[in-house]
Formats: structure tokens, sequence, C-alpha cells
């Protein structure tokens, strides 16, 4: 089976994914400078989750374009990471409500990390899918930017017990990796 479809699929999952953090933002009540400042934590952790899911989705659209063949496996895999993303708005409003408290932020943490885990598990079923000498298994190569996050979000979990502010900056470290569209696929093709 080819690709088009989970990639239809869940380009529509991640859009309303996007939609519903959108429509959770809040004005500022009032019109003054203090008002605007009250509504910044909520910007801001708005603005990392947009991140978040547009470098996944930006990066699952090169996975899957760099696949041939999509199994059974994969799109279970795909319906894992999807699971994982979709529960991004509802930390979006936590942290932006609590964000001072450890909870939160290293429950954004645990949900980036498992978002991690499912998007690898995505990519080895792939891989197994097209066979380790496809053009995508060449293109993921030892994935060591996909390993490094997944040890920088666990290492956030439990930095958010001492200091929420370390764990936001390694998100923040994170997404700055993977702002940038991954070159592998890119370089590839």
């Amino acid at each position: 089976m080819g690709t088009t479809r989970v990639e239809a699929f869940s380009d529509s999952v991640m859009a309303v994914i996007i939609t519903i953090m959108a429509f959770e933002l809040r004005p500022p009540q009032g019109a003054g400078l203090d008002a605007m400042r009250d509504q910044l934590p909520g910007v801001l952790v708005y603005v990392l989750s947009f991140t978040f899911v547009g470098i996944y989705w930006n990066n699952h659209h090169h996975l899957l374009r760099a696949a041939d063949r999509i199994s059974g496996a994969a799109m279970w895999a795909n319906l894992f990471l999807l699971f994982w993303l979709s529960l991004i708005p509802v930390l979006t409003e936590w942290v932006r409500d609590e964000y001072l408290h450890a909870l939160p932020a290293a429950t954004y943490g645990t949900v980036a990390l498992a978002a991690g885990l499912a998007y690898l598990i995505l990519v080895r079923t792939l891989i197994q899918a097209n066979g380790r000498e496809s053009r995508l298994a060449a293109a993921i190569g030892s994935d060591v930017k996909g390993r490094l996050s997944l040890v920088l979000y666990a290492a956030a979990i439990g930095l958010a017990f001492v200091s929420p502010w370390i764990s936001y900056g390694i998100y923040v470290a994170v997404a700055l990796t993977w702002f940038v569209p991954d070159r592998r696929f890119t370089r590839r093709h």
C-alpha cells in the first residue's frame, strides 16, 4: 500500500490539533502592557506547542515521501504517534495556566518523550516495510538527533522538579534542533 492516504489522514489530524490549540488562545484582559504581559506565558507555550506539532508534520511528510510502502504495523504506529500529538492541546492549556509548577512541565515532557518514541517506532516499522536497503533506511541512518532528543526529553521530565524553567529551556532547545526540516531526506531526494 502506498503512503498517500496515511499522509493525508495524518495531515488532517495535525491540522485539527493546531486548530484546537488556536481556539484555546485567550486575548489580554485589558488594553495595557500589564494585560499583555499576563498573557505572555500562554502565548509562549502556544508557540512552543505549535512549533512542536509543526516539526512533526514537516518531518512526517518527508518520512512518508521517502517510503514506497506502508504496512499494517506502520499504520498502527502512525496512529500511536497521532494519539500522543493529540494530547498537546490539553497540555498546552495546562502549562499555560500552571507554568510555575513542576507537574505540568514534567507531563508536557512525558508526552513529548512518548511522541518521540512513537515517531521512532513509526520509522522502524516503515523501514521494515520498505527494507533495510531502501532509500528510507539510507536517509534515516543512525538517527542520532532523534535519539538525543529522547534523552533530552527524559532529562527534562526529571529536571522539571528542580525547576520547570530548566525543562522549558530543554524543550525549546530540542525544538530549535528540529526547526529546520530534516536534511537527511532532502539530501537523498
